[in-house]
């Protein structure tokens, strides 16, 4: 069934305008319609409708693929009372027992928390195998990057830069791929200031993939 996503502000990424009260439609995995909310269901009486607070924006890609997912382990929540809920690095990752399993269930925890901050894009080379089908199977699109970002590794993709750099692409045409996220946010200002963990949606084509409210 097609739904339409609407929030108090949509942000299209590039040179179009924002659209207060602005809404998109999802047919599928297709953006197949985008502006003004109340012109949307007047077009689409029958869709549904999911309403969210704050900023629709494209999604966000997180710059430290590899440094999250392929050289951290994301601690199962069995094993917070022990290894704590906060990734693991360095030294203490290096007396841990890594299989390839483990590096799987690692990086689907990682993916879920790159999801919980709008996060559609990795970047960066990931080489192990277990990884990779964890990140694709999230539907995550991997990217280059010309050079290892500066900074220790965050999951928080606005960190250290504004919404138009952690952009990958902006919002597409009409039948383009259903892809973006929403932040419980009044405007830009307040997002980069609050960062991504004010995330409540993420949609990857078409797939509400997080969702936290």
């Amino acid at each position: 069934m097609p739904t339409i996503h609407a929030a108090d502000l949509l942000v299209t990424g590039d040179r179009r305008p924002s659209v207060p009260g602005g809404a998109v439609l999802v047919d599928g995995r297709e953006l197949a319609a985008l502006g003004p909310y109340e012109e949307l269901v007047a077009a689409h009486p029958t869709a549904r409708v999911r309403r969210w607070p704050g900023l629709l924006t494209p999604g966000l890609v997180n710059r430290y693929g590899p440094e999250l997912l392929a050289q951290a382990y994301h601690p199962d929540p069995r094993e917070a009372d022990e290894l704590g809920t906060e990734p693991i690095t360095g030294e203490a990752l290096a007396a841990l027992a890594m299989t390839e399993a483990r590096w799987g269930a690692s990086a689907r925890r990682g993916v879920q928390r790159m999801l919980a901050h709008g996060t559609v894009a990795v970047a960066g080379a990931l080489w192990r195998p277990a990884v990779v089908d964890a990140v694709r199977r999230a539907g995550l699109t991997e990217a280059e990057r010309s050079a290892d970002p500066v900074g220790p590794p965050t999951l928080d993709p606005l960190a250290g830069r504004g919404l138009a750099a952690a952009i990958p692409r902006p919002l597409p045409p009409v039948g383009g791929d259903a892809t973006f996220a929403v932040f419980d946010v009044p405007d830009e200002a307040a997002l980069a200031e609050r960062g991504a963990a004010a995330c409540v949606a993420t949609v990857l084509s078409g797939r509400l993939v997080y969702r936290g409210r």
